[in-house]
């Protein structure tokens, strides 16, 4: 995870709301902090209607309307009231979530969204993902609204 906070898995409950949980492997390390340094790796399963979002700290840094930050407990109360976990919908959640933000945020924000479809009864099988970034005023990104 290179430092960053915790990337959330979801996934509907038993009672059909949205479970969310933090993924924290042990060991992990600002990437390029120190030379030669070694990263912890954590492996685990993505089923059928199941999502993962990872995202910088620029996300848990954002300020809410009291002047508070959003925080990882906030990122994980927003994503329960999710319908889905797929990852074009995290995302796009994620970004108006943001944007609902009185000052938006105060560092770049760079998300992750990756989700597997329940499928047989549709035609999609794979895998889907989708990335985001969202820049601040001057800090250098090219356009914050450019999908990659």
């Amino acid at each position: 995870m290179g430092g960053h906070p915790p990337a959330f898995h979801l996934q509907h409950g038993d009672d059909g709301a949205m479970a969310v949980n933090g993924i924290r492997p042990s060991g992990g390390m600002l990437v390029g902090a120190l030379e030669g340094a070694r990263f912890a790796s954590h492996t685990f399963h993505l089923a059928p209607g199941h999502g993962l979002l990872l995202y910088t700290d620029g996300l848990t840094e954002a300020r809410l309307p009291d002047g508070t930050m959003l925080g990882e407990e906030g990122v994980a109360a927003f994503l329960t009231t999710r319908t889905t976990p797929d990852a074009g919908r995290l995302i796009e959640d994620t970004i108006a979530l943001i944007m609902d933000l009185p000052t938006g945020t105060g560092d770049d924000v760079a998300l992750l969204a990756l989700s597997v479809p329940l499928a047989p009864a549709t035609d999609q099988t794979a895998a889907a993902s989708t990335a985001r970034t969202l820049a601040t005023p001057g800090a250098g990104a090219a356009r914050a609204d450019q999908e990659r």
